[in-house]
């Protein structure tokens, strides 16, 4: 029975699903990180708050970017298989 129904699973899409859950979490930790040392170093130097803001949301948005092109080229894959 078991047997049975792993041989009717179709892996691609398993992959594709564990490949995106994989990125969202890696891009999820990285932007926590991101946050953690903004605030610390805004803590440390207040008046340089404005500079570390921007580089902040401009580095969280590359993260996201890449997230995103992962997620995409899982679904892409699972298609193919």
């Amino acid at each position: 029975m078991f047997l049975q129904l792993l041989a009717e699973i179709d892996w691609g899409y398993a992959g594709a699903g564990i490949g995106a859950g994989i990125a969202a979490v890696g891009a999820g930790i990285g932007i926590g990180r991101i946050a953690g040392s903004a605030t610390e170093s805004i803590a440390r130097q207040p008046e340089a708050a404005d500079d570390i803001k921007g580089i902040t949301i401009i580095t969280a948005a590359f993260i996201e970017g890449v997230c995103l092109f992962a997620v995409v080229v899982c679904m892409i894959i699972s298609g193919k298989g």
